[in-house]
């Protein structure tokens, strides 16, 4: 049986494969991108598992069902990393995949078992988030290929150096009704598992996300000659809109509404001129998207309400609009099935602040997630850690939840 330590290492090997040793980096279409999905490929194949890899770069393996007709039940995550990344995000989720098929090689199935290596879940090299998942899910936009990396490479010619046809790419899209359903194991990425002594939780939603550009606008002048009463310091009112943001937010509570500026930029940018034009980023999160959404109206106006009062023009450029995705209930129950063979009888439910590729899958067919306990909720970040105790909790876990769909598939309640 595969265990813990085994999907350890395979997290450790993967580690390998970094454009930026001795830190971790490992983004889409890169040569440390073609090196996981290769290592990835050799593991799916020990698995009993036929590897492939699609038109969008991802990795699969897959075990046939009784026929070729039935449907799959897809397990994974992603490969690729942010930039100084931890050892677990994603890659946890993929090699417990892959551990959990190898457990399950001389099990009978009623539907076919697949695990996925998604390929760009993190956006890090051209900014546009889940482009694999989202090729998966057919969601795959045209315009997309004129992104660019830092270094001016287009999407499309990056497509091309992997040795992928861009004209290809919609291959990867997979028909509706293939899939009977997603599960994917994934470190939490926030303290609650930890702070409860819980290892295990299941998902119920994730986070439905929405990105703004935010410009205040005022009057760059001498920063000597110019009284207070005739200031209209973009700077400063970027500040107070800044602190109202955090004051929202923080009011919803912990498990709230979560808001963060993460970049800000004053112009012209001179220590002795006053700004006359501030922009900073806006990533608002909420359980629903209802809530998420009452709470930018309520940003929005305030917001525009401080400019007035300083005679500031505020400007707003939304940049990313993902809808929250909820759990299908069936899976739901199914995961919490394999948390309660693993002998926690009232597995917690949490809502995902972070987003996954369970939400651009979640398009196409339903999606169940599982959480395991992270030190400190520390992710993104080199001191991502987990314990070998909630890896092979997670692992029966995740067996048992695949198990359980199995019963559900033959007995009809698979929605």
């Amino acid at each position: 049986m595969t265990t813990a330590s085994i999907v350890l290492d395979r997290c450790a090997e993967l580690d390998r494969f970094t454009a930026t040793p001795p830190s971790l980096e490992r983004v889409y279409l890169s040569p440390e991108h073609a090196s996981a999905n290769a290592v990835t490929a050799r593991w799916l194949a020990e698995a009993g598992l036929e590897p492939w890899q699609d038109a969008a770069g991802n990795q699969w393996g897959r075990r046939e069902g009784p026929s070729s007709e039935r449907p799959a039940l897809v397990l994974g995550s992603h490969l690729d990393t942010v930039p100084d990344a931890g050892s677990f995000d994603g890659m946890l989720g993929v090699t417990m995949a892959i551990a959990v098929a190898e457990r399950l090689r001389d099990t009978a199935l009623p539907f076919a078992l697949e695990v996925v290596g998604f390929s760009d879940e993190e956006g890090t090299r051209f900014g546009k988030a889940l482009l694999g998942s989202q090729a998966v899910a057919g969601t795959w936009e045209p315009e997309w290929w004129d992104l660019r990396d830092r270094d001016g490479v287009t999407l499309h010619q990056a497509f091309r150096d992997f040795g992928l046809d861009p004209r290809r790419v919609g291959e990867a899209a997979r028909r509706r009704g293939s899939m009977l359903g997603y599960l994917e194991a994934h470190i939490e990425q926030g303290p609650w598992l930890e702070a409860e002594d819980r290892s295990l939780g299941y998902v119920t939603s994730i986070a439905g996300a929405r990105r703004f550009r935010i410009s205040v606008v005022g009057e760059a002048r001498h920063a000597g000659g110019t009284p207070y009463s005739r200031r209209r310091d973009a700077l400063v009112g970027a500040a107070e809109a800044i602190t109202l943001i955090e004051r929202r937010a923080r009011a919803t509570g912990d498990r709230g509404c979560i808001a963060t500026v993460g970049r800000i930029e004053a112009q012209p940018g001179a220590i002795n001129v006053i700004p006359g034009r501030t922009d900073f980023s806006l990533d608002l999160r909420a359980s629903t998207d209802a809530e998420r959404d009452d709470m930018w109206a309520v940003l929005r106006l305030e917001m525009e309400e401080l400019c007035a009062r300083r005679g500031l023009r505020l400007e707003v450029r939304e940049t990313h609009h993902a809808p929250a995705v909820e759990c299908a209930a069936w899976l739901q129950e199914a995961v919490q099935a394999g948390i309660r063979s693993t002998g926690d009888d009232d597995p917690v439910g949490l809502w995902s602040p972070a987003g996954h590729d369970a939400m651009a899958i979640g398009l196409t067919t339903d999606v169940g997630m599982l959480f395991l306990r992270c030190h400190d909720g520390i992710s993104h970040h080199p001191e991502e850690d987990v314990r070998a105790l909630d890896v092979a909790a997670g692992l029966d876990a995740l067996t048992a939840a695949v198990l359980e769909v199995a019963a559900r598939y033959a007995d009809g309640r698979t929605s």
